[in-house]
């Protein structure tokens, strides 16, 4: 679903200061893994590649040159302000309701492809522990190359209990942390936070008492520590009768200020796989439509 007020930037909280140009060096990525290029030059050609298991046809956007301290791989979140997320609809898993690996592709508000995420997972654990799998998420760029991983562990999945609660770790460049989604106990109400890669909390993550999609888009309130002020959202949007009764298939969109940290912005990429795994991943027979 595109943004209905297109343009528009949301504004940050009193005191937000927006991405900082002076933090930091990164660690050096991993042996084997290619930066996108020398700092301060853009890259004038990108290819279009096709990922394994992505449509073809579809334009991925054009790399923008790398800020300083940035990433490698996140400098295409530095000019967006919204993502959209699209769940691809896999054949077998319709037809015998075999589990499958999930597959997404991550696109800007023009509808360019950006990323590409793949979950990887074996068949047992899939179709054994179903939506409450451990999973590690790899995103992949234009090139090919995994840009961004996300870790989540086995947890527990009930709200009557607050201990071990759900939780996922976002690297970028893989093996280097960059943020955190931890959830956070409350008997009502789905609530997360996202912390910096010094687990210092950052945002908050509120969703509706009701977590149920029907006929209308489902949002999750992306707000400041004291809850004052709402800085984004993540969506889950409705798709439509057939494909919400027959499959488990799901389209999300997030939005964000334009000048949050690159980091922020790819810890709510994985507070959106998160979320889509808890709340929606279930088929419709089994998805939870009561309170949460």
């Amino acid at each position: 679903m595109n943004d209905p007020h297109p343009g528009t930037q949301l504004p940050g909280p009193p005191g937000y200061t927006g991405y900082p140009g002076t933090q930091a060096g990164y660690p050096v990525p991993p042996a084997g893994y290619s930066a996108a290029g020398p700092v301060g030059f853009p890259v004038p050609y990108q290819p279009v590649t096709s990922q394994p298991g992505a449509p073809a046809g579809v334009p991925w956007m054009p790399a923008p040159p790398p800020p300083l301290n940035c990433p490698p791989g996140l400098e295409y979140l530095t000019q967006i302000d919204q993502l959209l997320i699209h769940q691809q609809i896999e054949l077998l898993e319709v037809l015998t309701g075999f589990e499958t690996s999930n597959k997404y592709e991550i696109k800007n508000s023009l509808g360019q492809r950006i990323y590409f995420a793949a979950e990887d997972t074996d068949c047992c654990t899939r179709n054994c522990c179903g939506p409450s799998r451990p999973f590690t998420m790899r995103i992949l760029d234009n090139m090919g190359r995994e840009v961004i991983t996300l870790e989540r562990p086995l947890r527990c999945t009930s709200c009557c209990f607050p201990c071990c609660l759900q939780e996922i770790e976002i690297q970028a460049p893989p093996g280097v942390p960059v943020g955190y989604v931890t959830q956070t106990w409350h008997p009502c109400l789905p609530k997360f936070t996202l912390q910096n890669e010094r687990r210092e909390d950052v945002l908050r993550i509120t969703g509706p008492c009701i977590v149920c999609s029907c006929c209308a888009d489902v949002d999750f309130e992306i707000k400041s520590l004291d809850d004052k002020y709402v800085v984004g959202k993540i969506s889950k949007q409705w798709t439509g009768l057939v494909r919400e009764l027959f499959t488990d298939v799901d389209n999300f969109g997030i939005q964000f200020p334009l000048d949050l940290d690159v980091k922020m912005k790819a810890a709510m990429l994985g507070a959106c796989f998160l979320i889509d795994f808890m709340f929606f991943e279930m088929t419709r027979s089994e998805q939870r439509a009561g309170m949460w």
